[in-house]
C-alpha cells in the first residue's frame, strides 16, 4: 500500500507535537518538581517530636493538628525522651519541631544564665541557640518546674517556701526526673541558690505518675512537679514558693529546625501561641490525665475550636 507524502507529513508533524508535549509535561524539571505557584507542588512535610511527659506529648499533638489544618504534611515522633536527647535530634534534622519551655531551654543552653522574664529569656536563647535552630513566638501559657510537698510534710516542718527546707533538707529524700539531678533548675540550683543538700535524690519521671506516687506514699518528701499538673489540686499538694526565682519564665514555645521554618509552618504555630494560655493548658491536661481522654483527640478538638 502506498502512503501519500501528505500523510507522511501529517504523521511526522503529529509525532513532533507529541514529543514536544511530552517534554513539556514530563521532562521539564520545574513542572515535574512543582514550580513556584504550580498546583502540583508537593506539600511540605515536617516531623513533630516531644519529650517524654504527658503535657509535652499533648502540646506535640496540638502543633501537629494545627499544622495539618493548614495543609502541612505531618509525621509525629512523640514521647521520645529528655531535652538532652531530643535537642540533638532536632539539631540534626531528625525532628522538625518540638514544643519547648523557654526558661528550661535557656538553662540547658547556658546553665549560668540569669534571665528571668519572658522577653529576656527569649533574647538570651537567640544568642545561644545552634544556628540550625530557631524559636517562634512564645505562648502566654506557662508551666514552671516547682518543688512540691504534701500537706502532711508541710505541716510537719512548717514549709511554705523553698528556704523553709534549710533546717530539714538533709533528712529528706527528693525526687524527680533523672536530669533534675544535674540541672541548674534542679538540684544544682537548690544548692547554689538556697544552700540545700538533701539526704538522697531518687530518679523517677518528668512530672509523671512515678513522682506523684512516690510523693503521696512518702517514698520521697519533696518532688519536682509542673505547675499545670492537675494532681496538685486533686491531691491537695503544696507548691513551695520560690523567692529567688530558681524556676524562672517557662513559656511554651515552638523550637524548630530552621530548614523547616516556612511561612506556612510559622503562621500555624504562631496561631497556636496566640491562643494558648495557662488556664487552657491546665484544662487540656485535666482532660488527658484526669478524665483519661486521648491526647490526639483533645488536641484536635482544641484546634478546631480555637484556630478554625
Amino acid at each position: 500500500m502506498r502512503i501519500s507524502r501528505i500523510s507522511l507529513t501529517v504523521t511526522a508533524g503529529a509525532a513532533v507535537m507529541a514529543v514536544v508535549a511530552a517534554c513539556a509535561n514530563s521532562s521539564n524539571p520545574l513542572a515535574s518538581a512543582g514550580a513556584p505557584g504550580s498546583s502540583s507542588a508537593p506539600a511540605q512535610t515536617v516531623t513533630v517530636g516531644s519529650a517524654n511527659f504527658p503535657e509535652n506529648v499533648l502540646l506535640g499533638w496540638i502543633y501537629a493538628k494545627a499544622l495539618e489544618a493548614k495543609g502541612v504534611k505531618v509525621t509525629t515522633k512523640l514521647n521520645i525522651g529528655s531535652r538532652e536527647v531530643i535537642y540533638r535530634q532536632i539539631k540534626s534534622g531528625g525532628l522538625s519541631i518540638l514544643p519547648e519551655y523557654n526558661g528550661a531551654l535557656l538553662a540547658y543552653l547556658d546553665p549560668k544564665a540569669t534571665q528571668l522574664t519572658t522577653a529576656d529569656v527569649d533574647a538570651a536563647i537567640a544568642t545561644k541557640l545552634d544556628p540550625a535552630l530557631t524559636i517562634l513566638d512564645p505562648a502566654a501559657a506557662e508551666d514552671k518546674d516547682s518543688l512540691v510537698v504534701t500537706q502532711a510534710t508541710a505541716a510537719k516542718y512548717g514549709l511554705k517556701s523553698i528556704p523553709d527546707l534549710a533546717p530539714v533538707a538533709k533528712t529528706l529524700v527528693i525526687g524527680g526526673p533523672p536530669e533534675f539531678k544535674t540541672r541548674q533548675q534542679g538540684i544544682l540550683g537548690l544548692k547554689s541558690l538556697y544552700g540545700l543538700t538533701f539526704k538522697e535524690f531518687k530518679a523517677l519521671d518528668a512530672g509523671g505518675p512515678l513522682t506523684l506516687g512516690a510523693l503521696t506514699s512518702d517514698q520521697i518528701q519533696a518532688g519536682n512537679l509542673f505547675t499545670t499538673d492537675p494532681a496538685i489540686t486533686a491531691k491537695d499538694l503544696v507548691v513551695l514558693e520560690d523567692p529567688k526565682n530558681l524556676f524562672g519564665a517557662q513559656n511554651v514555645l515552638p523550637l524548630i529546625n530552621a530548614a523547616k521554618a516556612s511561612p506556612e509552618v510559622q503562621a500555624a504555630l504562631d496561631a497556636v501561641s496566640a491562643k494558648l494560655d495557662t488556664a487552657a493548658l491546665i484544662e487540656l491536661r485535666t482532660k488527658v490525665e484526669v478524665d483519661k481522654e486521648d491526647s490526639a483527640q483533645v488536641a484536635q478538638e482544641w484546634v478546631a475550636a480555637n484556630l478554625q
